[in-house]
Protein backbone atom coordinates (compact mmCIF):
# COMPACT_ATOMS: atom_id res chain seq x y z
CA UNK A 1 0.00 0.00 0.00
CA UNK A 2 2.99 2.70 0.99
CA UNK A 3 5.85 1.43 -1.72
CA UNK A 4 4.61 3.50 -4.33
CA UNK A 5 1.74 6.13 -4.75
CA UNK A 6 -1.45 5.34 -5.63
CA UNK A 7 -2.59 6.57 -8.52
CA UNK A 8 -6.44 6.41 -7.54
CA UNK A 9 -7.89 10.12 -8.15
CA UNK A 10 -9.39 11.59 -5.06
CA UNK A 11 -13.12 13.06 -5.72
CA UNK A 12 -11.87 16.93 -5.62
CA UNK A 13 -9.87 16.12 -8.42
CA UNK A 14 -12.87 14.13 -10.32
CA UNK A 15 -15.54 17.08 -9.40
CA UNK A 16 -17.76 14.64 -7.75
CA UNK A 17 -19.44 16.30 -4.90
CA UNK A 18 -21.73 19.37 -4.32
CA UNK A 19 -20.86 23.37 -3.79
CA UNK A 20 -22.26 22.45 -0.37
CA UNK A 21 -19.64 19.58 0.23
CA UNK A 22 -16.91 21.86 -1.62
CA UNK A 23 -17.19 24.72 1.20
CA UNK A 24 -17.27 22.46 3.48
CA UNK A 25 -13.98 21.03 2.49
CA UNK A 26 -12.07 24.03 2.52
CA UNK A 27 -13.02 24.89 5.48
CA UNK A 28 -12.33 21.31 7.38
CA UNK A 29 -9.21 21.59 5.19
CA UNK A 30 -7.89 24.80 7.40
CA UNK A 31 -8.71 23.07 10.22
CA UNK A 32 -6.62 19.59 9.05
CA UNK A 33 -3.87 22.07 7.94
CA UNK A 34 -3.73 24.12 11.31
CA UNK A 35 -2.52 20.85 12.94
CA UNK A 36 -1.10 19.07 10.44
CA UNK A 37 1.93 20.90 10.21
CA UNK A 38 1.74 22.85 6.43
CA UNK A 39 2.36 26.54 8.40
CA UNK A 40 5.89 24.48 10.27
CA UNK A 41 7.01 23.59 7.11
CA UNK A 42 6.61 27.05 5.80
CA UNK A 43 8.16 28.83 8.59
CA UNK A 44 11.12 26.37 9.01
CA UNK A 45 11.56 27.29 5.01
CA UNK A 46 10.66 30.05 2.84
CA UNK A 47 9.29 32.65 6.06
CA UNK A 48 13.40 31.63 7.96
CA UNK A 49 14.70 32.53 4.28
CA UNK A 50 13.09 36.04 4.46
CA UNK A 51 13.80 36.59 7.54
CA UNK A 52 17.73 35.73 7.17
CA UNK A 53 17.76 36.93 4.34
CA UNK A 54 16.31 40.10 5.78
CA UNK A 55 14.42 41.05 2.73
CA UNK A 56 13.08 44.31 3.51
CA UNK A 57 10.38 43.97 0.50
CA UNK A 58 9.47 40.23 -1.21
CA UNK A 59 7.03 38.25 -3.39
CA UNK A 60 5.72 35.49 -3.48
CA UNK A 61 3.17 33.18 -5.60
CA UNK A 62 1.24 30.24 -4.18
CA UNK A 63 0.21 27.72 -6.78
CA UNK A 64 -2.75 25.66 -5.83
CA UNK A 65 -3.80 28.33 -3.02
CA UNK A 66 -6.57 27.00 -2.05
CA UNK A 67 -8.79 29.29 0.62
CA UNK A 68 -5.36 31.33 0.78
CA UNK A 69 -4.69 30.50 4.36
CA UNK A 70 -0.70 30.31 3.40
CA UNK A 71 -1.25 33.30 2.15
CA UNK A 72 -2.55 34.82 4.88
CA UNK A 73 0.05 33.38 7.59
CA UNK A 74 3.14 34.99 5.42
CA UNK A 75 0.93 38.34 5.42
CA UNK A 76 0.77 38.43 9.22
CA UNK A 77 4.37 37.25 9.67
CA UNK A 78 5.38 39.93 6.82
CA UNK A 79 3.27 43.00 8.89
CA UNK A 80 5.26 42.24 12.37
CA UNK A 81 8.66 41.84 10.82
CA UNK A 82 7.86 45.41 8.89
CA UNK A 83 8.55 44.17 5.46
CA UNK A 84 6.06 44.80 2.30
CA UNK A 85 4.67 41.57 0.72
CA UNK A 86 3.56 41.09 -2.56
CA UNK A 87 1.20 37.67 -2.45
CA UNK A 88 -0.52 35.81 -5.37
CA UNK A 89 -2.73 32.85 -5.33
CA UNK A 90 -2.79 31.20 -7.99
CA UNK A 91 -5.80 28.55 -8.81
CA UNK A 92 -7.40 26.88 -11.20
CA UNK A 93 -10.85 26.25 -9.25
CA UNK A 94 -13.22 29.11 -9.89
CA UNK A 95 -14.82 28.88 -6.53
CA UNK A 96 -11.03 28.65 -4.67
CA UNK A 97 -9.92 31.51 -6.73
CA UNK A 98 -13.24 33.95 -5.88
CA UNK A 99 -12.45 33.05 -1.90
CA UNK A 100 -8.82 34.61 -2.13
CA UNK A 101 -10.16 37.35 -2.75
CA UNK A 102 -12.98 37.22 -0.89
CA UNK A 103 -11.24 36.35 2.23
CA UNK A 104 -8.57 38.50 1.93
CA UNK A 105 -10.51 42.01 2.67
CA UNK A 106 -8.05 43.06 4.95
CA UNK A 107 -5.00 41.91 3.10
CA UNK A 108 -4.53 44.09 0.72
CA UNK A 109 -1.15 42.49 -0.22
CA UNK A 110 -2.51 39.12 -1.49
CA UNK A 111 -4.57 38.67 -4.65
CA UNK A 112 -5.79 35.81 -6.83
CA UNK A 113 -5.99 34.89 -10.26
CA UNK A 114 -6.88 32.24 -11.73
CA UNK A 115 -5.02 30.19 -14.25
CA UNK A 116 -3.08 26.83 -14.72
CA UNK A 117 -0.41 25.51 -12.62
CA UNK A 118 1.47 23.68 -15.83
CA UNK A 119 1.07 26.86 -17.52
CA UNK A 120 1.68 30.37 -15.79
CA UNK A 121 0.06 33.38 -16.76
CA UNK A 122 3.39 35.50 -15.45
CA UNK A 123 6.21 36.46 -17.16
CA UNK A 124 9.99 34.66 -15.80
CA UNK A 125 11.31 35.45 -12.66
CA UNK A 126 8.23 37.61 -11.62
CA UNK A 127 8.25 36.49 -7.98
CA UNK A 128 10.49 36.24 -5.62
CA UNK A 129 9.04 32.82 -4.51
CA UNK A 130 7.12 30.08 -5.57
CA UNK A 131 5.43 28.13 -3.02
CA UNK A 132 2.62 25.39 -3.26
CA UNK A 133 1.30 22.96 -0.10
CA UNK A 134 -0.55 20.00 -0.48
CA UNK A 135 -1.05 20.49 -4.62
CA UNK A 136 1.62 18.37 -6.01
CA UNK A 137 0.07 15.17 -4.91
CA UNK A 138 -2.79 15.70 -6.56
CA UNK A 139 -0.72 15.75 -9.87
CA UNK A 140 1.04 12.74 -11.85
CA UNK A 141 4.51 12.57 -11.67
CA UNK A 142 5.22 14.20 -15.52
CA UNK A 143 2.59 16.91 -14.40
CA UNK A 144 4.55 17.81 -11.27
CA UNK A 145 7.95 18.28 -12.90
CA UNK A 146 5.82 19.93 -15.78
CA UNK A 147 4.54 22.22 -12.24
CA UNK A 148 8.22 22.45 -11.11
CA UNK A 149 9.19 23.75 -14.40
CA UNK A 150 6.70 26.65 -14.04
CA UNK A 151 7.61 27.26 -10.68
CA UNK A 152 11.16 27.63 -11.25
CA UNK A 153 10.30 29.67 -14.35
CA UNK A 154 8.74 33.02 -12.36
CA UNK A 155 10.60 32.78 -9.42
CA UNK A 156 14.20 34.82 -8.97
CA UNK A 157 15.48 33.22 -5.21
CA UNK A 158 13.61 30.52 -4.69
CA UNK A 159 10.90 27.20 -5.03
CA UNK A 160 9.43 25.59 -1.98
CA UNK A 161 6.91 22.57 -2.61
CA UNK A 162 5.29 21.44 0.38
CA UNK A 163 3.64 18.29 0.56
CA UNK A 164 2.62 14.71 2.59
CA UNK A 165 5.21 12.21 3.94
CA UNK A 166 3.29 8.90 2.35
CA UNK A 167 4.10 6.96 5.55
CA UNK A 168 1.81 4.59 7.66
CA UNK A 169 1.88 6.52 10.60
CA UNK A 170 0.58 9.42 9.18
CA UNK A 171 -2.87 7.53 8.02
CA UNK A 172 -3.28 6.28 11.44
CA UNK A 173 -3.14 9.91 12.80
CA UNK A 174 -4.95 11.20 10.48
CA UNK A 175 -7.89 9.08 10.92
CA UNK A 176 -7.20 9.73 14.44
CA UNK A 177 -8.01 13.04 14.11
CA UNK A 178 -10.91 13.45 11.48
CA UNK A 179 -12.87 11.27 14.31
CA UNK A 180 -12.17 13.64 16.92
CA UNK A 181 -12.94 16.92 15.14
CA UNK A 182 -16.15 14.88 13.32
CA UNK A 183 -14.23 15.94 9.92
CA UNK A 184 -16.87 15.61 6.98
CA UNK A 185 -16.56 12.37 4.67
CA UNK A 186 -15.51 13.67 1.62
CA UNK A 187 -12.37 15.40 3.54
CA UNK A 188 -11.90 11.93 5.71
CA UNK A 189 -11.71 10.15 2.51
CA UNK A 190 -10.30 12.23 0.37
CA UNK A 191 -7.38 12.74 2.68
CA UNK A 192 -6.86 9.00 3.27
CA UNK A 193 -5.96 8.75 -0.20
CA UNK A 194 -3.99 11.89 0.14
CA UNK A 195 -1.49 10.53 2.04
CA UNK A 196 -1.20 7.56 -0.32
CA UNK A 197 -0.64 9.94 -3.07
CA UNK A 198 1.87 11.43 -1.06
CA UNK A 199 5.72 11.19 -1.20
CA UNK A 200 8.76 9.52 -0.18
CA UNK A 201 11.70 11.60 -0.04
CA UNK A 202 13.74 9.79 -2.95
CA UNK A 203 10.72 10.31 -4.96
CA UNK A 204 10.55 14.10 -4.38
CA UNK A 205 14.28 14.43 -5.02
CA UNK A 206 13.68 12.31 -8.56
CA UNK A 207 11.22 14.47 -9.50
CA UNK A 208 13.23 17.55 -8.80
CA UNK A 209 15.90 16.29 -10.81
CA UNK A 210 13.65 15.49 -13.86
CA UNK A 211 12.61 19.18 -13.46
CA UNK A 212 16.26 20.12 -14.13
CA UNK A 213 17.06 21.38 -10.77
CA UNK A 214 20.44 21.30 -9.55
CA UNK A 215 20.41 22.97 -6.03
CA UNK A 216 17.89 21.48 -3.54
CA UNK A 217 16.88 19.50 -0.91
CA UNK A 218 14.00 17.79 0.44
CA UNK A 219 13.38 18.17 4.43
CA UNK A 220 11.25 16.67 7.02
CA UNK A 221 8.81 18.73 8.65
CA UNK A 222 7.49 16.82 11.62
CA UNK A 223 4.27 15.48 11.78
CA UNK A 224 3.97 14.14 8.31
CA UNK A 225 5.37 17.10 5.52
CA UNK A 226 8.24 16.95 3.28
CA UNK A 227 9.69 20.11 1.84
CA UNK A 228 11.92 20.44 -1.52
CA UNK A 229 13.40 23.24 -1.29
CA UNK A 230 15.18 24.28 -4.78
CA UNK A 231 17.20 27.34 -6.56
CA UNK A 232 15.32 28.27 -9.45
CA UNK A 233 17.29 26.85 -12.82
CA UNK A 234 19.71 29.72 -14.70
Amino acid sequence: MFATRSQKLERIDTGDYTPEEYDRFLSDIQLVNRFAGDNRALRRTLLREVRETDLKAFSVLDVGAGSGQLLKLIARRARREQRVARLVGLELNARSAYLIHEGSEDFPEIRSVRGDALKMPFADRSFDYAVSSLFAHHLKDEEIVAALHEMSRVSRRGVFLIDLHRHPMALVAYKAFCTAFAISRLVREDGSLSILRGFKRPELADLARKAGFENFKVIRSAPFRLVLCAEPKD
